[in-house]
């Protein structure tokens, strides 16, 4: 309910009263045109993270909740993860890695992948108009895993 009461508080920031659902698509709206805010070209997942290790600091999560990565992803943080300079916040190992994947309905063979270089990263956005990249931290000694932040990538975010 709360995500419905922000999108009321800024239509009425901008002037005009919540969506009509339910309304024919042929009626017109009265009033300024709403449009939506721009969505961003990054989101940070840090406060997410923060909220996982507070609960897994006050038992309300186990170890076991948040130390569950797959195999495959820890191979791949082994493989051709990026190394971090921070220790692992559930084991304090200094066995922390990013692994960062491509997602988008364009990319056909490289949805999904493991992109291991920016060079590689870069062909990709230069090639394709929007797709999402994910990366992931990983500790390979205790397998904690946590989506750090997603990007938007490609020649419609470029610049």
């Amino acid at each position: 309910m709360q995500g419905l009461d922000a999108i009321r508080r800024w239509h009425a920031e901008a002037g005009s009263g919540p969506p009509e659902f339910g309304r024919s698509p042929g009626r017109t709206r009265r009033g300024p045109a709403v449009h939506s805010p721009p969505m961003g070209r990054v989101t940070d997942y840090a406060l997410a993270r923060r909220a996982v290790l507070r609960d897994l600091r006050k038992g309300t999560l186990t170890r076991l909740d948040v130390c569950d990565a797959h195999p495959e992803l820890v191979r791949a943080a082994r493989s051709i993860g990026h190394g971090l300079d921070a220790r692992c916040p559930v084991c304090g190992e200094p066995d922390l890695r990013v692994v960062t994947y491509v997602y988008g309905d364009k990319l056909k063979a490289a949805n999904g992948r493991v992109i291991s270089t920016e060079a590689e990263l870069a062909r990709l956005g230069a090639a394709h108009d929007e797709f999402a990249c994910y990366d992931v931290e990983v500790c390979t000694a205790c397998r904690w895993n946590h989506l750090r932040r997603q990007t938007l990538h490609g020649r419609l975010h470029a610049g």
